[in-house]
């Protein structure tokens, strides 16, 4: 055999570098998976967040990268996550349902102190969305709880937006002074005006925006420019002078990263939510970054207005929680004075 054959020599030749390529290159690795269960309205935030987040990692260590997505009322999401739903990370609207996965022994107590900010890489808000020309002039909370205002928000036992909702008009009265007893009466009005609640914030957005049902729709600040644009001029956004402060915290969900063996990835992952080249995607989907460089440089697209946190109505997430929205909470109470209501005028109080 002639060993010094060029094609020989171009075979063995071949073969080393594909072995000393198989060996060091760790795109010859298998790829990884990860899933991120997340709340609602958050489907076209992730979908370009992750295509960066791709990116990175296959130019720093070669390895493929699938991010699945799962997306509904944060609430039920929790829920699905505690049931076995198998997600390496959680993006969830509020802390409470982040929460919840700790006291299921899916988080480590100390969750909330791994990453940034308290684990909170953004905040948010609920505003008001409302038909063109504002027919029925609704600028401020205290217009929603008028005779014949159509409200559509969603559950708040399985929508985070719906929580928020709730907790935005329940705050809106104290925060301005009035007594828990004012904003019962207050929020307990302002339910008697809604048709329909749905189960999360897309289903209420498709409610008000396609089948054109109600007068306002209380919903997050990123979806509210969402559902004005794809409206093209049929709907308005309103800023009312006051609202909550939404806190979206995420975390890696340390029951099951260990078991799959994706801790390395599921981190890394929401670091990057944190870099600058992030916060500015954050900040062009209407979400308001915690990078006040980049909150800067996009202020134009943030109306001021003041923001006031849980400690308003709730001692943190998890009371407000417990108090409100847990079995026999306040809004349970509210509820079934509600459908009291609606039997009594004829109407079907599931909204159908």
């Amino acid at each position: 055999m002639r060993w010094k054959s060029p094609l020989v020599l171009t075979a063995i030749g071949v073969l080393a570098l594909g072995s000393w390529l198989f060996a060091v290159r760790p795109w010859a690795t298998p790829g990884v998976e990860l899933l991120n269960v997340s709340y609602d309205p958050t489907r076209e935030l992730w979908q370009d967040l992750n295509e960066l987040f791709i990116a990175k990692h296959k130019r720093e260590t070669g390895q493929d990268l699938t991010i699945n997505q799962s997306h509904g009322g944060s609430g039920a999401q929790a829920r699905a996550v505690i049931d076995g739903l198998e997600a390496d990370v959680v993006t969830l609207a509020l802390g409470s349902d982040t929460d919840a996965l700790r006291r299921h022994g899916l988080l480590a107590d100390d969750w909330q102190k791994r990453l940034p900010n308290h684990s909170l890489p953004y905040y948010s808000t609920i505003v008001f969305v409302v038909r063109k020309g504002n027919p029925e002039k609704v600028r401020d909370w205290a217009d929603l709880a008028r005779p014949g205002i159509g409200v559509i928000t969603p559950n708040p036992k399985t929508s985070g937006n719906g929580k928020l909702s709730f907790l935005a008009a329940w705050g809106s009265v104290l925060r301005r002074g009035g007594s828990q007893n004012d904003a019962r009466a207050f929020v307990t009005k302002l339910y008697r005006n809604v048709p329909k609640l749905d189960t999360g914030a897309r289903g209420s957005t498709i409610t008000f925006a396609r089948q054109k049902l109600g007068d306002v729709h209380l919903t997050w600040e990123n979806e509210a420019h969402l559902e004005v644009a794809e409206a093209k001029g049929e709907l308005e956004i309103v800023y009312p002078p006051v609202s909550i402060r939404a806190e979206p915290f995420v975390a890696v969900v340390d029951g099951n990263v260990d078991r799959k063996g994706t801790r390395e990835v599921a981190e890394a992952y929401l670091r990057f939510v944190y870099t600058d080249e992030a916060q500015e995607v954050l900040a062009r989907h209407h979400y308001r970054p915690i990078s006040e460089t980049v909150f800067k440089k996009y202020a134009e697209r943030f109306p001021k207005l003041d923001l006031f946190s849980i400690d308003v109505i709730a001692r943190d997430w998890n009371d407000a929680q417990d108090r409100f929205f847990a079995e026999g909470g306040v809004f349970d109470q509210i509820q079934k004075k509600r459908w009291t209501a609606r039997l009594a005028e004829g109407v079907d109080p599931c909204g159908r």
